[in-house]
């Protein structure tokens, strides 16, 4: 063995160890690391920064772009709406009925986004229904990653596969070449949770007081002919269990009723009067048929959100507001604002907002332009706090612009008129140009620190190759050939990869044991696809630990997870992908 070997050896330790103690963030200890191996002269500079430039690290890169796109148009809202439903199922349908939809969509778009979008309100839900999240997080997270084994686009490990691939002078992957090991992992892993997880799931009801001690709003909105709950109960039209709102009066016809049973009827010009947290009111008033009262021409379900932001306003003690009331203030006029709800003190203010007389203290919900912070901001007739959270909304037009751009990269890559990265480039650009997304917020969706991991990862790979170690750990495993054949050879490349996925991110495991799975197939005379194949199911295939990938990260502290709920759920469903990847690649590949 020579120098480079072991010093190899040495510095994957140190790093394996950094990354599972958290000592340093990972994408300073990957790219410490390369530096480490450039300064011993085992990889060339070339070899160090060829990931930068690599395509299928590009390719990343504009996705991100394509996802923040389809989230700037709220299209992903709109999903969860749909996938969570009522809570009038069992709880193994409501994990099909959430899993299902997200593993198609993470099919076709980076999965990160998708639980970054889905998990507050996948949370609330079951807080609201009375159900631990913890039931739900973890699923959500393997949906999304079983999703990501479907097609080349799914997630980052597979076209890191794909960049190594290439950039070693080989065929890179087809759009649907892993789609038939996919699939079938995909449908499995479907069952597996939505069958075991209510048992085997610990349940973990994590307090909501911060919730109900929060700043609420009084609003008020007018059903108008377009509402699709016209004539329903108000459990059926959707607005009892509905995320941080409450709707606590209605008035018809000059009738004030309140205690508003959830088997009251909505009925044409009824007034609804709600209170609730600031960032669940726009969305609300988004819905077709409800229209903000005192601005009946205010099209709240074509506001685009890159436009218009919403801000909170604290009415000032000298402010000529005082005393005047929200009908007669002309703040539309005056401010160039629209006053959405009302916060006094934690008063509930039973009154049409119209008719409310405002004082000093009183917080205003404003919907404006963006400008109006830069206007108002020195104003001595309120005080600008800080601005609620966004709502992502576009107008119907670019949301299908969004829609009909993604579904045309798919197409262009699928037929091979075009290269992903162009594809994706040309995608962005068609976002941005028709505002879609706006270069800053296209900007703010690119993960600069995860797209550095995976770039400093290819050089690792390289220098792994460089010393030695891939053809030392390949011979290895060629032992397993002599007992159990050319099966035997892909079970211990996955398990070698899996275990080392529950240490380290799924993207630094495919790029640090890439080398090994082309050393192997040249070995044994063998096309390098199939084994490309496992190695990617492996890496992708991160269901042990929350450190192997960042969605069981992100869902760690809002389940209130820890490290066993994912060996104990994850490993057995991890080596059971193993052995249904390596029995359908060995059945169409050899």
């Amino acid at each position: 063995m020579s120098f480079n070997f072991y010093f190899t050896f040495v510095v994957l330790i140190v790093l394996t160890v950094v990354l599972v103690k958290d000592i340093v963030s990972a994408e300073i200890a990957v790219f410490g690391s390369l530096i480490i191996f450039l300064l011993a002269k085992i990889i060339s500079v070339k070899e160090a920064f060829a990931g930068f430039s690599n395509p299928g690290v590009i390719s990343i890169a504009l996705l991100f772009i394509v996802a923040g796109g389809l989230k700037s148009a709220g299209l992903m809202n709109t999903l969860s709406g749909i996938m969570l439903g009522k809570n009038n199922s069992s709880l193994r349908f409501k994990l099909l009925r959430l899993m299902l939809p997200v593993t198609a969509s993470s099919a076709f778009m980076n999965n990160t986004p998708i639980v970054a979008i889905l998990l507050p309100s996948v949370k609330s839900w079951a807080e609201k229904n009375n159900l631990s999240p913890s039931k739900f997080l973890i699923p959500l997270s393997y949906a999304a990653i079983l999703g990501g084994m479907i097609t080349l686009i799914g997630t980052s490990t597979n076209l890191i596969v794909h960049g190594l691939l290439i950039q070693n002078g080989l065929k890179g992957f087809s759009f649907f070449e892993i789609t038939p090991v996919g699939i079938l992992v995909a449908l499995f892993g479907i069952i597996y949770v939505a069958f075991l997880a209510p048992r085997w799931l610990p349940e973990r009801i994590k307090s909501t007081s911060s919730m109900e001690n929060a700043r609420e709003f009084v609003m008020e909105l007018k059903v108008t002919p377009d509402f699709a709950g016209v004539g329903k109960t108000v459990e059926e039209a959707g607005l009892r269990h509905l995320k941080g709102l409450f709707l606590f009066q209605i008035e018809r016809n000059g009738e004030v009723i309140t205690a508003v049973s959830s088997q009251e009827k909505i009925r044409i010009g009824d007034r609804l009067f709600f209170t609730g947290l600031p960032e669940t009111i726009v969305e609300l008033q988004k819905r077709p048929g409800l229209q903000l009262v005192k601005n009946v021409d205010f099209e709240l379900k074509n506001y685009d959100s890159d436009k218009v932001k919403v801000f909170e306003a604290v009415i000032s003690n000298t402010s000529p507001l005082i005393g005047k009331s929200v009908r007669d203030s002309q703040f539309r006029t005056i401010y160039g604002g629209v006053i959405l709800a009302i916060h006094r003190n934690g008063e509930r203010i039973e009154k049409k907002i119209g008719d409310i007389v405002l004082k000093s203290g009183d917080t205003l919900l404003v919907l404006a332009e963006s400008l109006f912070y830069n206007k108002w901001y020195n104003s001595k007739d309120f005080y600008l706090i800080a601005g609620s959270s966004p709502v992502d909304s576009k107008p119907v037009k670019q949301a299908v612009i969004a829609v009909a751009t993604l579904v045309g990269m798919i197409l262009l890559v699928v037929f091979h008129l075009l290269e992903l990265p162009v594809a994706a480039g040309l995608a962005a650009i068609i976002l941005v140009v028709t505002k879609v997304i706006s270069p800053r917020r296209a900007r703010e969706f690119v993960d600069f620190k995860v797209l550095l991991v995976i770039a400093s990862a290819f050089g690792i790979a390289q220098a792994i190759s460089n010393s030695g170690m891939a053809e030392f750990l390949a011979k290895l495993l060629l032992y397993l050939k002599s007992y159990f054949g050319i099966v035997g050879l892909l079970a211990g490349l996955f398990y070698l990869t899996s275990f080392y996925n529950i240490i380290i991110t799924s993207n630094a495991t495919a790029a640090l044991v890439f080398p090994v799975a082309i050393t192997l197939a040249n070995d044994v005379g063998l096309p390098v696809h199939p084994f490309a194949l496992i190695l990617t199911i492996a890496a992708a295939a991160s269901f042990a630990s929350p450190l192997s990938y960042q969605t069981n990260l992100m869902v760690y502290g809002p389940g209130g997870y820890r490290f066993r709920d994912y060996i104990n759920f994850g490993l057995p469903l991890q080596l059971a992908v193993g052995v249904i990847a390596i029995i359908v690649v060995s059945y169409f590949y050899l």
